[in-house]
Parts: C-alpha cells; structure tokens; sequence
C-alpha cells in the first residue's frame, strides 16, 4: 500500500486534489486547471511525494481524462466509485455538503479505506472507439441540421414544401422546378 494516498476531485475544467497519509491527516491541498500547464502543476504536486497512490473518482465519466493522462505518465491509479466517495462524504461531515476540497478528501479515504479498488490501465481501444463514435455522431447532428435548412429554404421556394424523406438527387430535381418571380425567389 502507498504511503500516501492523492484524492482527485475532477471535473471537467479543473481538478482538485488532497494529499493524505496512512493516519489520514492532510498533508496538501489544491486546484489544478485540466489544461496541459495545470495538469502539469498537479503532476508536480504529487510527485513530491515518494509512495504515492492517485484515487480518481470516476474514472469511466468525468475523471477519465485524468486518470488516463497520469497512467500514460507513469502513475499508479485507482478508480473511486462516486457512490462510495459520496457516503465517505456525508459520515465525515455529517451533512454530506458537496464541495470540491470536501469531496477530494472523500475520494482519499476511500481508496485508503477500501480494498480492491480497480487499477486504471491505459485504455487506446475504447478511446479510439469513443473518438470513432463522437465523430459518427456529430456527422448525423450536422446532417440533420443541412437538411433541417434544405427543408425550411424549400418551405420558402414551394408552396407546401417538400416531403419528409428527401435525397439529395430529389431535392436537386425539386430546386430545379422553381422559377423565380420575385425578389425572394
């Protein structure tokens, strides 16, 4: 077991971290931008210490940025379930306030605390999967928008409109029916 345990709190601009021994007294704090010189501070902050453990919370949602980018750096890091950082965090404070300093120490506890977390390990397939997912879906969005404005430019043009289920050869024939009359036209 590390000696010291870093609880990171990310999100998705910034990432707060705590820095806590065995005995779970607080040894350092801080914020940290996500951006490639934040990052890097906080790389540094952590590094100052020898047996160290990174505890990321989320790290299938919102801390996966951050977990990957210390495990392609060399760190060793855990995964902290929000569910389990989220009742460290009420039975230390008693009325579970969610605030960014608060919930890095909860994720520091857990992993102190919990045996058998998960161990991130680089992930290139599902990140290239997930790349190869967001580029299909923002190509749908931009073509149901390119289509969105065909249909309302061909409102304008024809009376009625087009239909619903409209190629781009039965646009083209219905563009080419139109004969202006005015200055709209």
């Amino acid at each position: 077991m590390a000696r010291v345990i870093i609880g990171v709190d990310p999100h998705k601009r910034s990432a707060t971290i705590e820095v806590i021994n065995e005995r779970e007294r607080t040894l350092a704090q801080g914020r940290f931008g996500t951006d490639h010189d934040g990052y890097q501070a906080m790389l540094a902050a952590g590094r100052r210490h020898k047996e160290r453990l990174w505890a990321v919370e989320g790290c299938n949602g919102i801390g996966r940025h951050v977990a990957q980018r210390l495990v392609a750096d060399g760190e060793t890091v855990v995964d902290v379930p929000a569910k389990l950082s989220a009742r460290a965090r009420v039975f230390s404070t008693g009325q579970g306030r969610k605030t960014d300093p608060v919930d890095a120490h909860s994720v520091a506890v857990v992993a102190l605390r919990t045996p058998g977390l998960r161990q991130v390990t680089v992930d290139d397939t599902s990140v290239v999967l997930r790349l190869l997912v967001d580029r299909r879906d923002q190509l749908g969005r931009t073509r149901t928008d390119i289509v969105s404005r065909l249909h309302h430019l061909l409102l304008e043009l024809i009376p009625g409109g087009a239909k619903k289920d409209l190629s781009a050869q039965q646009a083209r024939a219905l563009l080419n029916t139109v004969r202006p009359r005015d200055l709209a036209g």
